[in-house]
């Protein structure tokens, strides 16, 4: 045991680890050492000082007799007895008394008080001179303290009874006069009880925030429960919505299924009475073929030549095949709402869900708002509760525009032979469930009689845009073209004429679009401007358009908006009579739909023209 305590390393108090030697012969760890030692460098133990910091050299013969030592207490504890282990406790118990602080004069009894005059421990009997002797006095009596090396100064050894604010370490009245000169200090107990209140503070800090955060954390579980009840709510309401909009398409699909059979029904009977009809006249007519033949037969000339016969009433009537179809307004119109709501849904369902209600909002289906919009028949439940709501007032058109299909036929009476009459501005006729665009659509052979072949013109393209495919196609590109400077070039607006214009008789073109966003259709004077502001098509009285902005549609002329039902077309057909003052666009498909008509006096000749905002947007003039 007397050897266990030889090797033991004073600062950690453990067996050596690595043990090192400096210059006044003290063994440590190496480990312990660095971790302890700062300027000025001393001895821990002795207190030597050192005026560089000695180079440490590992003591190999001590390092040697450790690891016997360690490896001899390892097998020793495995066979201790339960004598040996209550003996070790009662010299464990016997060390814990030596770490009582003794008195430093007669080296047994315990300290009393320790002075800090005189930096030495005294027993009650050895103190006796200080509390009954007048010079002792002043010295400074505290709690006994072992640690009296530890409060002198390492640079003036004196007492440690200032503590530095500024530098956070405890000086003597010495430093304070040389190298803390200025500084702001404290005693070390009011120190500590700044300490002790600063640590009591952050407790409070602490304890409160940790209140909070449970006080948080319960919330979240109750709104976690409130969120499971929540979208279990939400999913019941999406699911019967969903159910209801699947009810309402399964009705709706079987009255145009309904609607067909009828249109068949209809067709037949009509079928049945000219096959009835023709089948009476086949039969006349065998008849009278059948009374002739007996005639021709007869051998008595004189009762032949006395026979009269008159062809019967059906010889006269010319059998025909009747046209007889399913392209009734009825059938017509549940298909092109059929095909309308799918592609509109189709779009719908392209974008995000964030992004679908706007969309919705701006293309309703049968809004009053939007007098071009298709119009599904309503059944009789939608119809009995339309009648409860009160309709909003429907927005009246410009009395310089016609919201309505354009007719090129009315020099033959504004009837196309062999096909349903077309609806006229001033024609009165009966309440009808058919969009205004489906009963003006126009067969497009009937247009391309019309047709006009153009080019665009290089020198109106604003140097945004790209002028390709034998001057047929216009894209936006970010880099300026190298056109060189004219006036009749627009520098404002990315905008592009034809180098054709029209001031007289009936001309139809064709315009593919790459994408329905932030593109412009329309007509132009030459002498629209085209390096002010106002030089956008349709912002100025020079000039008219169909532009697509986001998903809205408008008409625009002298800086006026008409906002329209939107068609997403992929090929736009515009018809121009100049005479007639009248300018129509269609939506063109199996046939050419109609979706809005400028009627304007002309003042000059009208120039196709163009306008693109949006980089890689094209349009092409198709070859008609």
């Amino acid at each position: 045991m007397s050897l266990e305590d030889e090797l033991t390393c004073s600062i950690c108090l453990s067996p050596f680890d690595c043990p090192v030697t400096i210059p006044c012969g003290h063994n440590f760890c190496q480990g312990c050492l660095l971790t302890t030692w700062t300027e000025p460098y001393r001895c821990p133990q002795c207190r030597t000082l050192f005026h560089t910091k000695p180079e440490l050299k590992k003591n190999t013969v001590l390092s040697t007799v450790v690891e016997a030592l360690n490896l001899r207490l390892v097998r020793s504890a495995s066979s201790l007895s339960a004598e040996e282990k209550e003996t070790k406790e009662e010299t464990m118990e016997e060390i814990k008394e030596d770490a009582v602080i003794r008195c430093d004069t007669c080296m047994e009894a315990e300290a009393a008080n320790t002075c800090l005059t005189c930096m030495v421990s005294f027993c009650e009997e050895h103190l006796r001179p200080h509390r009954e002797n007048p010079v002792f006095r002043l010295h400074q009596l505290i709690e006994p303290v072992g640690d009296l090396l530890e409060r002198l100064c390492p640079d003036h050894h004196k007492l440690m009874d200032l503590f530095c604010s500024q530098h956070v370490r405890p000086i003597c009245s010495l430093c304070l006069q040389q190298d803390h000169k200025g500084c702001s200090f404290t005693s070390p107990e009011e120190q500590r009880k700044l300490k002790e209140s600063e640590l009591k503070d952050k407790l409070d800090v602490l304890n409160a925030k940790i209140v909070h955060n449970e006080t948080i954390m319960y919330k979240m579980r109750d709104m976690e429960d409130m969120l499971k009840a929540s979208a279990t709510i939400k999913k019941k309401a999406l699911v019967a919505e969903y159910q209801e909009m699947h009810d309402m398409l399964t009705q709706e699909e079987s009255a145009a299924l309904n609607a067909v059979d009828r249109e068949v029904e209809t067709g037949e009977t009509k079928l049945n009475l000219l096959k009835k009809k023709f089948a009476e006249n086949i039969d006349h007519m065998t008849g009278a073929k059948e009374y002739i033949n007996n005639q021709l037969s007869q051998s008595q000339s004189l009762a032949f030549l006395q026979v009269s016969f008159t062809l019967p009433a059906a010889v006269n009537f010319d059998p025909y095949t009747p046209r007889i179809n399913l392209d009734s307004k009825k059938v017509m119109a549940n298909e092109t709402f059929a095909l309308t709501l799918k592609d509109h849904l189709t779009e719908l369902f392209k974008q995000p869900v964030e992004s679908r209600l706007p969309l919705a909002k701006s293309e309703p289906l049968g809004n009053p708002e939007y007098p071009l919009c298709p119009s599904p028949d309503p059944g009789p439940q939608s119809k009995a509760s339309l009648k409860k709501k009160p309709s909003k007032q429907t927005k009246k058109p410009q009395p310089t525009e016609k919201l309505v299909g354009y007719n090129p036929f009315a020099e033959f009476g504004g009837k196309d032979p062999g096909r349903p009459p077309v609806f006229q501005p001033n024609q009165k006729t009966e309440p009808s469930d058919i969009p205004a665009n489906v009963a003006c659509a126009e067969k497009r052979s009937d247009l391309l009689k019309f047709a006009s072949g153009l080019m665009l013109d290089r020198k109106t393209a604003h140097k945004r845009i790209l002028v390709t495919e034998e001057c047929t196609k216009a894209s936006v590109t970010d880099e300026q073209a190298n056109y060189p400077n004219c006036p009749q070039r627009f520098v404002v607006c990315s905008q592009v004429l034809t180098s054709k214009g029209f001031s007289s008789g009936r001309h139809y073109w064709e315009v593919r679009l790459s994408c329905n966003n932030f593109i412009g259709i329309g007509l132009a004077y030459s002498s629209i401007d085209r390096k002010g502001s106002t030089s956008r098509l349709g912002r100025n009285a020079q000039s008219w358009c169909v532009e697509w902005f986001n998903v809205k549609l408008s008409a625009w002329h002298n800086s006026h908006e008409t906002v329209l039902c939107n068609p997403n077309p992929k090929r736009v057909g515009v018809l121009l009579d100049y005479e007639g003052g009248r300018a129509t666009f269609y939506n063109v498909a199996d046939r050419a739909y109609p979706f809005h008509t400028f009627e304007f006096p002309f003042a000059e000749a009208v120039y196709p023209a163009f306008w693109m905002f949006s980089s890689g947007s094209s349009i092409t003039l198709c070859k008609v």
